[in-house]
């Protein structure tokens, strides 16, 4: 198999005088040879551009266009590496992005020059695709083949950002070895053949698209279609259009395409596998059920350091059985934590010893973070890879991912996961529609936190109270004391739900909050006549704004519902 040449550079090499259409975008259609001399041309227009003894570094600020492939397939050609830069981000982060990574070449499209209206990045030359100028720069190499001599299986090859809810987004590394070790992978696991097509709507700045979409297409000889930028609308119709049988989500984008309008024709392609993560198994069930695709849900650190793998008589909500060397430790005392039990209706019983962070203490792939030793402290510590998600593990070794580190909630002494809370409000009437609910600590005013949920969609708050008293599986201290209503849940560039915003914000937000009176605090004087009923706390109502809140009026009813 081609995979065991060991470099990326190897792979692209390969399809060299393969005549198979292998890349579509919009109106466009390459070959995989044509896609290849692409790469071939840029790689020597690498080795002319790069000074010498600098990092070779180049930096990619495109959207999915056919620039992106050919330029990672470059890189990789001349032994180089590229730092895929969010276009969301603006101004000095932006700067900061291109200028921690050292890139000093960054390739961009005409779109995107305003980004770089004003920042000061020196040393860093611009090749704007698109251009004449650009056209002229690589015409001298147009008959250039590519060589894959130069590459190592160690060779920096991906630079890319993970994202974080507290500090500036590190440059996590990925060398053509792991690259092409992790597309042979997934070809092994998903059955990827030459004739498949796969649908690449992530953005390619992340490592989803790059190494879960784009790898194994490579690997296997695989057609790859590409989308600007994801489009709930467009799916289907890019789907039938480019006949894609494969394709890679993260974050919300299939809560995105639920809240599509129905058609009769919905199971009318030719996609067979959907691979990504956080889609969760309610939304899961009702793909498959709508579209007739079966999504796996795996679980990857974006750094490479720990994977789970599903497998089949995984139970309900977990994510699979932990590998050797995958352990739940606390992270205050180190040691690992008991296994989880659940209760007949799903219930997890011992959530305050049982959730802990996921830590590999066997062989793993992470190799570090770009410039930043603070941050692989942080991951590489006490003889093991410690992930920053939280999981907890049952007494047959299946792992249930309960959210990050910084998810975690304590209410009333009790530890609690966001996306265990998650999972059950998303089964709220209201929610479905819009697809989106997530769920945040808020500081308590004594200690501790208390829950918050964002619900977009419509909210009924009597209704509301009716769905959390007839949830079996929402413990008391679960159940959120506030509501925010959004019309469109705020979500990061990779369509993972922007909480660190969303905890930022908490219940002094403009918009829409509704909270539950805590226990014995009888209700507002809009209802004096029931002042002082303690209630359980699946029936106590929601009212309006919460004491201090800056919503305004009249968009928050202030009476007790």
């Amino acid at each position: 198999m081609e995979s065991m040449r060991g470099t990326v550079a190897q792979l692209v090499a390969a399809r060299w005088g393969d005549h198979r259409p292998g890349l579509w975008f919009e109106e466009r259609t390459l070959t995989h040879h044509e896609v290849a001399a692409g790469a071939a041309a840029r790689a020597a227009l690498l080795a002319e551009l790069l000074p010498p003894g600098a990092e070779p570094h180049i930096g990619v600020l495109l959207d999915n266009t056919p620039e992106y492939p050919m330029w990672l397939s470059a890189a990789a050609l001349a032994g180089a590496a590229v730092a895929g830069i969010n276009p969301t981000r603006r101004g000095p982060e932006l700067a900061r992005d291109i200028l921690h990574t050292e890139c000093r070449i960054l390739v961009t499209e005409p779109a995107h020059l305003p980004l770089l209206t004003g920042l000061e990045l020196p040393g860093v030359r611009l090749l704007v695709t698109g251009t004449e100028e650009y056209d002229d720069l690589l015409a001298p190499f147009a008959d250039a083949e590519p060589d894959h001599s130069r590459a190592a299986p160690e060779d920096r090859l991906l630079l890319y950002f993970t994202s974080g809810s507290t500090g500036a987004p590190k440059a996590a590394i990925c060398s053509q070895g792991r690259l092409a070790a992790a597309g042979a992978s997934l070809v092994g696991r998903f059955g990827v053949g030459a004739d498949d097509v796969h649908y690449v709507c992530m953005p390619m700045f992340h490592g989803n698209a790059v190494i879960a979409d784009w790898a194994p297409a490579l690997v296997a000889g695989a057609g790859v279609a590409l989308r600007r930028r994801f489009s709930a609308s467009g799916f289907l119709a890019d789907v039938r259009g480019y006949r894609a049988t494969y394709f890679t989500y993260v974050g919300r984008a299939i809560q995105y395409l639920l809240a599509t309008e129905p058609r009769p024709d919905d199971r009318n392609h030719p996609l067979r596998l959907g691979f990504g993560t956080e889609a969760g198994a309610v939304d899961a069930a009702a793909f498959e059920r709508r579209f007739g695709v079966r999504l796996v849900e795996g679980y990857g650190s974006s750094e490479g350091g720990a994977a789970i793998q599903w497998t089949p008589g995984t139970p309900a909500g977990a994510v699979g059985r932990a590998a050797p060397g995958l352990v739940v430790l606390d992270p205050e005392t180190g040691k690992e934590c008991p296994p989880a039990l659940f209760d007949a209706s799903g219930r997890l019983l011992n959530g305050d010893a049982a959730i802990g962070e996921l830590v590999n203490r066997g062989p793993n792939p992470f190799e570090g973070y770009w410039r930043n030793p603070g941050a692989e402290a942080e991951r590489r510590r006490d003889g093991g890879y410690w992930t920053g998600d939280l999981f907890c593990r049952d007494a047959d070794g299946f792992l249930y991912f309960t959210g990050r580190t910084d998810d975690r909630l304590r209410v009333d002494g009790e530890n609690l996961a966001a996306a265990m809370i998650e999972n059950i409000l998303a089964r709220y009437d209201g929610a479905a529609a819009a697809a989106a609910v997530a769920v945040y600590a808020v500081p308590d005013p004594v200690t501790g936190d208390q829950v918050m949920a964002a619900i977009a969609g419509t909210f009924d708050p009597a209704a509301f109270v009716r769905f959390l008293a007839a949830q079996p599986d929402l413990g008391t201290k679960m159940a959120p004391r506030f509501v925010r209503v959004v019309e469109r849940m705020p979500v990061t560039a990779t369509n993972k739900i922007h909480r660190a915003l969303l905890r930022r914000e908490g219940f002094r937000c403009a918009g829409p909050v509704w909270w539950r009176p805590p226990r014995g605090a009888g209700v507002p004087e809009a209802d004096p006549g029931r002042r002082g009923r303690a209630s359980r706390s699946h029936e106590r109502p929601f009212t309006g704004a919460p004491p201090g809140t800056r919503t305004p009026d009249p968009l928050i009813k202030s009476q007790l519902l």
